[in-house]
């Protein structure tokens, strides 16, 4: 599961280094954490949550055929707080 969505990520996003993906198996289900770079997030995200919902259904077919059930999360990286000039 986490090499096909890193798969479809890093080809939809700008700076597919900054992609992270963290996988949890439990007992019948994976859970994906998606992290991009901020500047990526309406790309994944898409016009009216078109693209992430793609993304998911994609997910959820090959979860069917392998007898799993699917839960993506997208997260945003912790932005550095930015000091204010004195």
């Amino acid at each position: 599961m986490k090499d096909l969505l890193s798969f479809i990520v890093k080809n939809i996003v700008t700076k597919p280094e900054a992609v992270l993906i963290d996988e949890q198996i439990k007992e019948g289900s994976v859970n994906l954490l998606l992290t991009v770079d901020p500047s990526d997030m309406g790309i994944i995200i898409g016009k009216g949550g078109q693209t992430i919902r793609a993304i998911r259904k994609l997910l959820t077919v090959r979860a069917i055929a392998e007898n799993l059930r699917i839960n993506l999360q997208l997260s945003e990286p912790p932005v550095a707080p930015v000091e204010a000039p004195e």
